[in-house]
């Protein structure tokens, strides 16, 4: 159920019957004549049942917002239930109610006929054609008498529920780690590396003869084993452009650019869950937080639906910041959707640092001459380059 606020803006337009009015009542009094008398009479019942109608209805208004789906994908459809009832006995004229769906679709407005007293219902249903976090709902009702003297525009509060839309994930290749750092190859050195224990415990049948540690075990009169320490496998590290897109002419092209941008990086992420190379995913601006592959795809999923891009610094600067991770990474992506020398060269140094890396730029013109020669020296450099060109569902 929705409430209301009460803040409301009222309007009338009533100085023209008033002024018939009193200039009826001035005639009937001048004449005597009972007819004026009776006009002035009907216009000021008029404006009474107008302003009556109006302020009952708006008084007992009642509103109900109901999501189908409080979370979705992009590119699905999603229904929202609107039920709108009021009190009163004077007839006034049809409701006007703007809806909204959301940031990326413009307000509907709709005419609701009906009784005072009636509950009625309406299905809205939109698609849900971007990442992000909505609010669906009424955002204004407005109400008005027969003849447009009086006016109330109510804006309810709205509570039908949160929509998120996430992010579609979609097939992506494979990591490839720094050489010398794949997962059997440090499993094996760990469990054969007899000078870095990390506990003791007790023999027990099938120990090799190796891990025994003889110096403990006369101490306590009994065969004592060393424990290793679990081998840990190469991180991946997947750097997300939270600054905001490049600016285009058109505004549905550059919401198709964060899409893309998001479902990239959700697609890394999912890829990567399929695997044991842990995976983390710093996401900057005014919420930051850091996605971490144990939290699950759709905790990842969810966080991502929320990025609003609202990170202040520019996006070569933030990749500096994270050189410090180089040396305990085994692969490093990068998705933005701008390409320039100052990031070449940090992406460069990164790259000389040891971890392989993987480019995502993502753009709508894979073949812009004025990339292809940081293009040419990312490659050169042992840098994988995929483009990705953002749709629009």
């Amino acid at each position: 159920m929705n409430s209301m606020k009460r803040k409301e803006r009222i309007r009338c337009r009533i100085a023209l019957p008033l002024t018939i009015a009193g200039a009826l009542l001035v005639a009937g009094l001048s004449t005597g004549n009972a007819i004026f008398y009776s006009a002035a009479l009907l216009v000021a019942a008029m404006l009474l049942s107008g302003f009556l109608g109006v302020w009952w209805a708006a008084r007992t208004l009642r509103i109900t917002a109901l999501l189908t789906d409080t979370t979705v994908q992009r590119g699905e459809d999603v229904a929202l239930e609107i039920g709108v009832q009021y009190g009163g006995i004077i007839p006034i004229a049809p409701l006007a109610v703007e809806i909204t769906a959301g940031p990326d679709r413009p307000a509907q407005n709709l005419k609701l006929d009906g009784m005072p007293g009636a509950k009625q219902k309406l299905t809205l249903t939109f698609h849900a054609a971007h990442v992000g976090v909505t609010s669906p709902g009424v955002k204004r009702v407005v109400i008005s008498d027969l003849l447009g003297l009086f006016t109330v525009e109510k804006a309810p509060r709205t509570q039908g529920g949160e929509l998120v839309v996430l992010p579609l994930p979609f097939d992506v290749g494979e990591l490839t780690y720094a050489a010398g750092d794949s997962g059997t190859e440090s499993m094996a050195r760990a469990s054969e590396d007899i000078t870095s224990p990390a506990d003791v415990r007790t023999y027990q049948q099938g120990d090799a003869m190796k891990k025994i540690h003889w110096k403990l075990s006369m101490r306590k009169q009994e065969l004592m084993v060393r424990r290793f320490e679990a081998p840990v496998m190469p991180d991946a590290l997947i750097l997300l452009d939270c600054s905001r897109p490049p600016r285009t002419a058109d505004e549905n092209a550059q919401l198709d650019l964060r899409d893309a941008l998001l479902e990239t990086a959700a697609s890394v992420m999912h890829q990567n869950i399929q695997t044991d190379h842990p995976a983390k995913l710093p996401i900057h601006g005014d919420h930051p937080i850091e996605l971490d592959k144990g939290m699950g795809i759709q905790v990842i999923l969810e966080a991502l639906a929320r990025v609003d891009f609202s990170a202040p610094d520019k996006f070569d600067r933030m990749l500096m910041l994270e050189m410090r991770r180089m040396r305990k990474v085994g692969c490093t992506v990068v998705v933005s959707a701008r390409l320039n020398s100052r990031m070449v060269d940090v992406m460069v140094a990164m790259r000389r640092m040891g971890p392989c890396m993987r480019l995502y730029l993502i753009t709508f013109d894979p073949d812009d001459q004025t990339k292809l020669p940081m293009i040419s020296k990312l490659q050169s450099e042992g840098i994988e380059v995929c483009y990705v060109t953002p749709v629009a569902l």
